[in-house]
């Protein structure tokens, strides 16, 4: 007790360091009561030693899990007990139950003295019942309506099918982050002095909820102005940085270009030898005009070196999975833009609540402490769906899968699909940055599409496939496989393999065929959002080569561009195009269950195989036989439904779709293929639900345009990605 007290330089106990030592003591936890008394030349030191925490137990609580709570207090068994310490475990336990929604709960702490100098320290938690956010409103919005900023944030207001989409559930720390993504909104859409200045929360007592309204101030409109990087660095030059720059001169203003800008520069003078060099765009706004004129200032930072990286909050995720997305580690030259990058890439794993980075003073001047406070969630998938598609009829299917499989950032699925026209059962698992920033993936699948109304023949396909992912850059993606599958096409049943149309009937002699095939995709997003863009363009090149081994050979490449721009608050315009070419090599044909064959996914409003190189052979089951090219384009409107909250996931749209499968390249001999260049278009409407069992899409499309021989299908119903 005596190291805690410290004479001056005199050797003199004045007050200052009384008060010092006594400070100190108290800090150590060790004590429960301190007093000082001078008596004499002599001082005089009372205290009461704290006791020792053998457990620390929580009860009442069936909503927010022991580890969870754990985690939160800071009272630990073996450590000594300090009542302020257990006041201040109250107020965070309650914090996390309003993470949860909960704000009625109570926190009783008790202590159970043990003897011996040793207590349990037990919170009887009365967990309440969850408080909604019934009405969420939006004040000084202009140039994007309510409808538009719903779509933004995480929070909803609570409606009827709230009870499986959630997200009603007030928790402040959403909402402050919601308050951020309609600042970052607004700023990444031209609105440089946009802020959103209040959320007022008021708890509503006669609807036991919250009403949220976001006050928010739009600023001016506009777009970047002159341009231009100022080297302050000594022995740098700023000619080879300019050209890195992703903002050009005219654009619509987009914060977001920035923060790219400073990670470019900031990757580029850690290579060219100034690691402490340090990025800071510069705005001049010129209102009048709606310019704003960057400056990118790259000044020499303070040298300092992060110390450590302290991560905490993480009860499942392991430590190393969230170092891994860091560009920095210890020991490395400390650089703010980077940290940022490593804040924004664990948001988007999408396996914490929240996500906050804070630097804090090291043991010396020149070292930095990074806090990394990342609060698990539940990453875990389990879904039991049925339903009826237009493609696969009566549907059943099971998925079950974890994202962040035992913490370690590994994602595994298992997927069982039990259909009237089709069957099959896929296992997948990939494991991200298991070969530096690639990952690497494993698939099997089992398939079997049945004999429908549309065709008279169906195919089991069994197999697996080998990928690796890698990033290309911030925007765009690259992913490899290798697949090595067999492939057999059946006749329904009580069809005669004479009646069968030619092609269809080689295919069947041909018996089982394994494709081994090398093949890649490049996918460039610049979306504002994924779920519903409203400006961005998506654009996916694929291409497989299949002959290493096998028993096929053919390449096959597809392309499809997908270009989105907000024509008004309510309406964004959609225009798509999409391609493919197919053709066998080494002497052989392309098989046929590889051709394409055009239906609803290229034109609305025709079957399945509804449209495309058709046997018209008097007598045969008269079935689209595949060609080896087409094109299909696409206009559409997409909008909110008038009259329905945002919360409903619910979007209407009106379309044109236009397009052709041709090409027939397969045998001719006695028989009558139809292979023109025939043009399909079709007009409708649609409808598209974001379920929380995936997204449900309704269509209803009229052919205008066709050939005599083509299957149509005004009415699709079906389920998957949008």
């Amino acid at each position: 007790m005596r190291s805690y007290f410290h004479a001056d330089a005199k050797g003199r106990y004045d007050d200052a360091a009384l008060d010092a030592g006594l400070k100190s003591l108290i800090a150590t936890g060790l004590v429960d009561d301190v007093k000082l008394a001078r008596t004499g030349g002599r001082i005089v030191v009372r205290l009461r030693e704290a006791k020792v925490l053998d457990r620390v137990v929580f009860e009442g609580n069936k909503k927010v899990k022991d580890a969870d709570l754990t985690a939160a207090v800071l009272s630990k068994p073996r450590a000594g007990l300090r009542r302020a310490t257990v006041q201040g475990d109250v107020v965070r336990i309650i914090q996390a139950y309003h993470r949860v929604g909960r704000d009625d709960v109570r926190v009783v702490p008790e202590i159970i003295d043990r003897g011996n100098d040793r207590v349990d320290l037990v919170f009887t938690i009365t967990e309440g019942k969850k408080t909604p956010v019934r009405a969420i409103s939006f004040v000084g919005n202009h140039a994007y309506g309510a409808r538009q900023l719903h779509a933004v944030i995480k929070t909803s207001a609570t409606h009827v099918l709230s009870f499986v989409t959630g997200g009603n559930v007030y928790d402040a720390d959403r909402v402050n982050e919601d308050r951020e993504l309609l600042r970052q909104y607004y700023r990444s859409h031209g609105y440089a002095d946009a802020e959103v200045t209040n959320v007022s929360v008021d708890y509503d007592a006669a609807n036991s909820g919250y009403n949220l309204v976001f006050s928010i101030e739009e600023g001016g409109l506009y777009k970047f102005g002159a341009i231009d990087v100022a080297c302050n660095v000594q022995g740098l030059s700023c000619d080879g940085l300019r050209a890195l720059v992703p903002a050009q001169q005219g654009d619509v203003f987009d914060e977001s270009k920035l923060d790219k800008t400073s990670e470019v520069l900031t990757a580029e003078l850690g290579r060219l030898g100034f690691p402490f060099a340090q990025i800071e765009p510069k705005i001049t706004r010129n209102a009048p005009a709606g310019l704003a004129d960057i400056t990118i200032q790259v000044e020499q930072g303070r040298r300092s070196y992060v110390e450590r990286i302290e991560i905490h909050g993480n009860t499942n995720t392991r430590d190393d999975v969230i170092r891994r997305e860091f560009d920095i580690g210890e020991g490395d030259a400390y650089n703010r833009t980077l940290v940022d990058r490593a804040e924004r890439r664990l948001r988007s794993l999408n396996y914490f609540k929240t996500v906050k980075i804070t630097p804090r003073p090291g043991s010396t001047r020149d070292r930095i402490v990074l806090d990394v406070e990342a609060v698990d969630q539940a990453t875990g998938d389990f879904n039991v769906s049925g339903g009826y598609s237009s493609t696969d009829g009566l549907l059943a299917e099971v998925k079950i899968g974890d994202r962040n499989v035992l913490g370690t950032g590994n994602t595994a699925q298992a997927k069982f699909t039990y259909g009237q026209f089709a069957r099959g059962a896929t296992l997948s698992f990939t494991s991200p940055y298991a070969l530096g920033r690639t990952t690497p993936g494993l698939e099997l699948f089992a398939r079997q599409n049945m004999v429908s109304n549309f065709q008279a023949f169906g195919s089991n396909t069994y197999g697996g496939a080998l990928t690796l992912g890698m990033p290309v850059s911030e925007q765009t993606a690259m992913l490899w496989r290798y697949s090595l599958y067999d492939q057999k096409v059946v006749l329904a049943p009580g069809i005669s393999p004479a009646a069968a149309s030619l092609p269809v009937r080689q295919a069947v002699n041909a018996g089982r065929q394994t494709v081994s095939s090398l093949g890649n995709t490049i996918t460039t997003s610049t979306l504002d959002n994924n779920k519903f863009p409203t400006s961005g363009i998506r654009s996916q090149l694929t291409q497989d080569l299949a002959g290493l081994g096998g028993d096929v050979r053919f390449l096959r490449t597809t392309g499809d561009v997908r270009y989105y721009r907000a024509v008004n608050r309510d309406l964004t315009a959609m225009v798509r195009a999409q391609g493919g070419y197919i053709t066998g090599w080494g002497g052989q044909q392309a098989p046929l269950l590889n051709s394409f064959f055009g239906g609803p996914t290229m034109v609305r409003g025709f079957a399945p195989g509804g449209f495309g190189p058709r046997d018209l052979t008097p007598g045969s089951t008269r079935d689209n036989v595949g060609g080896s090219m087409y094109w299909a384009t696409t206009a559409e409107l997409q909008g909110n439904i008038p009259g329905l909250p945002q919360e409903y996931g619910l979007r209407a749209s009106a379309f044109v779709d236009t397009g052709t499968v041709f090409g027939y390249r397969g045998p001719m001999q006695n028989a009558q293929v139809a292979n023109r260049n025939v043009l399909r278009s079709s007009v409708g409407v649609g409808m598209t639900w974001a379920s929380p069992f995936g997204p449900l899409t309704v269509d209803y499309a009229v052919p205008i345009s066709k050939a005599a021989y083509d299957v149509v299908q005004p009415f699709r119903f079906s389920a998957g990605g949008f």
